[in-house]
């Protein structure tokens, strides 16, 4: 069982932010690598099908992993027997090993990933090829991958709050926060990534559960100037990068049926427009600090699910116009298993105006709620000290 030193945190024995920086840097690194296989994942199955486990975007993935958790682990051994009375005074306990609290979240995030590995293979050999993402195995993965940036984003709040003056914690933090931010988005990218699905009220519902508690939870415990910007442009550029990159990379399907003969690896969507609620959220919250968080939820859920609708309805438009179908936007880049169509510039699910305002009753209050967990989250991490 984990037990926390009851021993309090002295300023002169406080460990400087230097003796953790080689193991937040290969981590940092390590969920970098961990973001680019997902996304090259998912292209790699819309544009050559599922083929063996070791696929590159498989190998990058589980190798990223094994250096999270490798250095890490070097962390935990290095409290534990490195004779530094410092180190394991601001650290946590488990099983007789000492070590911070992201060093632990960041190995068992790389058990789970490891362990999703042959839990994947033998779902594919039980049951086929995945229709969609969300799988168990999957699920696995994900939070084995969302455990090493929680992880991460922990190592480097950790020394901030220590009073650790030193700015590249903050830009880890905040680099790790982006990165997860890109990691909600991936996963729910079949319910809100497409220009087509942007007047469908499961596109407002899906972001509403999902975006939220990632900013704000994220922002709370920043100390930079503009948190939540900063997040949500390390998600913006990340995405970008992915699709600029891998929409030249040559590429043909393997796996049959084959209705679409593409020659190209197919790009994920353009990124959501996330930098906008977000630079919002950032004049909001330092001019709300004194309300109650179940006053403030409400205030920052309306005005989130507000902003999308105002800013991805009418975005819509130009994604399913001509004007988009380029190599900066890269859209109508589709998987070679579609039949393509008309389709392809339609909106595909819509609704009544009265029927999409009701049902904007629930996507409120699901932005109330992962509001308010945000700020619980962003709370809590802006006291962790170990």
């Amino acid at each position: 069982m984990a037990t926390v030193s009851a021993l309090p945190l002295a300023n002169s024995q406080q460990p400087t932010a230097n003796s953790a920086l080689s193991p937040l840097y290969a981590t940092l690194f390590a969920s970098a690598a961990i973001v680019v296989g997902l996304v090259w994942d998912i292209s790699w199955h819309r544009t050559i099908g599922r083929d063996t486990f070791w696929s590159p975007p498989h190998v990058l993935e589980q190798v990223a992993a094994l250096v999270a958790g490798v250095s890490c682990g070097w962390l935990v051994l290095r409290t534990t027997f490195g004779g530094d009375p410092a180190a394991k005074q601001s650290s946590i306990r488990v099983w007789g090993f000492y070590g911070p609290l992201g060093a632990w979240v960041c190995i068992w995030g790389t058990a789970m990933m490891i362990a999703s590995a042959p839990f994947d293979n033998w779902w594919h050999n039980a049951y086929g090829l995945d229709v969609k993402i969300i799988s168990p195995p999957h699920m696995v993965l994900a939070w084995g991958m969302m455990g090493i940036q929680v992880g991460a984003m922990l190592l480097a709040v950790s020394g901030q709050n220590r009073g650790a003056h030193d700015p590249r914690l903050k830009l880890i933090y905040a680099a790790s926060a982006g990165i997860l931010l890109t990691m909600f988005a991936t996963v729910i990218v079949e319910d809100a990534g497409f220009g087509n699905e942007m007047r469908s009220p499961m596109f407002y519902r899906m972001t509403a559960i999902v975006i939220p508690v990632a900013l704000i939870g994220a922002a709370r415990a920043s100390g930079l100037r503009w948190p939540a910007t900063t997040v949500a442009a390390i998600y913006t550029a990340l995405m970008l990068g992915m699709i600029w990159i891998l929409q030249i990379v040559p590429a043909t399907p393997l796996l049959a049926p084959i209705y679409n003969p593409v020659t190209r690896m197919v790009p994920p969507p353009f990124p959501l427009l996330l930098i906008i609620p977000a630079f919002l959220l950032d004049l909001v919250l330092p001019r709300t600090r004194a309300m109650k968080d179940w006053l403030l939820a409400p205030l920052l859920g309306v005005g989130f699910v507000v902003v999308m609708v105002a800013v991805h309805w009418y975005w819509s438009e130009f994604l399913l116009s001509p004007a988009a179908r380029n190599w900066f936007f890269a859209v109508d880049k589709w998987d070679y298993t579609n039949r393509l169509g008309p389709w392809r510039y339609e909106y595909w699910t819509t609704a009544s105006a009265a029927d999409f305002a009701l049902s904007l009753r629930w996507t409120l209050l699901a932005a109330t709620i992962s509001s308010l967990l945000g700020l619980w989250i962003g709370k809590g991490m802006s006291k962790v000290q170990r």
